[in-house]
């Protein structure tokens, strides 16, 4: 049980990779805080997470990329837990749109969940976090080969991987590791709903398609003590599709 006694915090955690993520750190006897914006996903999600192992479990209604909602979560977290071990970066939007016509307010609406939402709950880590706690960013392969549709969506992650560097770097001193998961084609219905994949823009071959499953156990490692001297690492769970962009 490598997360006996500690609390998560996941970003997103009420579906999806994010609900995955969740469950597996919940089997391994983690206390599990879900920052979620969809209220009637967090219903579900709780039950689910306690089921699959989860000691304790909170939902806290939140928009990641809102400052002052990142800490009531963790001021939360605190005062029902007494502790945070590891965040989980997760919360994630995607917007379709052409560059000539995307808008400064589609730029700001993605950013400020894909990366703002990271730097906002990573600035907490480090306030309250003790020597020893973890933070996996859960970016993507889009932050190195993308496809059109996607500018901000993909900028916003290739910042996420300078700010896992950056957090890295000054985490370090605070005994906080911080490392980056970069998923390929994930099975779930933000990848099939995608309109690049509904229009053929993007080919995904089945065979490149991995499971939720797939992330959370490399979730799990870098957010454990097995990965102690793992410190900055880009981790491509991807089935080796990248290689073949």
């Amino acid at each position: 049980m490598r997360f006996q006694d500690k609390v998560a915090i996941v970003t997103g955690g009420a579906s999806g990779i994010g609900l995955a993520i969740a469950k597996r750190l919940a089997s391994e006897g983690a206390r599990l805080v879900l920052a979620d914006y969809n209220e009637a996903n967090l219903a579900a999600a709780g039950p689910a997470v306690t089921a699959a192992g989860a000691p304790a479990v909170w939902t806290s209604r939140c928009n990641v990329g809102v400052e002052a909602e990142v800490a009531a979560t963790v001021a939360g977290t605190l005062e029902r837990f007494g502790r945070l071990d590891v965040l989980v970066n997760n919360a994630g939007l995607m917007e379709f749109k052409a560059l000539d016509e995307l808008t400064g307010e589609d730029w700001l609406r993605v950013l400020n969940v894909d990366l703002l939402g990271a730097f906002f709950f990573t600035k907490q880590a480090f306030l309250h976090m003790k020597p020893g706690g973890a933070i996996v960013n859960i970016a993507s392969i889009h932050a190195i080969e993308t496809s059109p549709l996607v500018a901000p969506y993909a900028a916003a992650k290739a910042a996420l991987l300078s700010l896992t560097r950056s957090s890295s770097l000054e985490g370090k001193a605070k005994g906080i590791r911080t490392n980056a998961i970069l998923p390929g084609a994930i099975d779930t219905p933000m990848l099939w709903n995608n309109p690049n994949v509904k229009s053929g823009v993007e080919v995904i071959d089945k065979a490149d398609v991995g499971r939720v499953e797939d992330v959370a156990a490399a979730v799990a490692y870098l957010a454990s003590d097995d990965a102690a001297f793992v410190l900055g690492a880009q981790v491509r769970v991807d089935g080796g599709r990248l290689d073949r962009l």
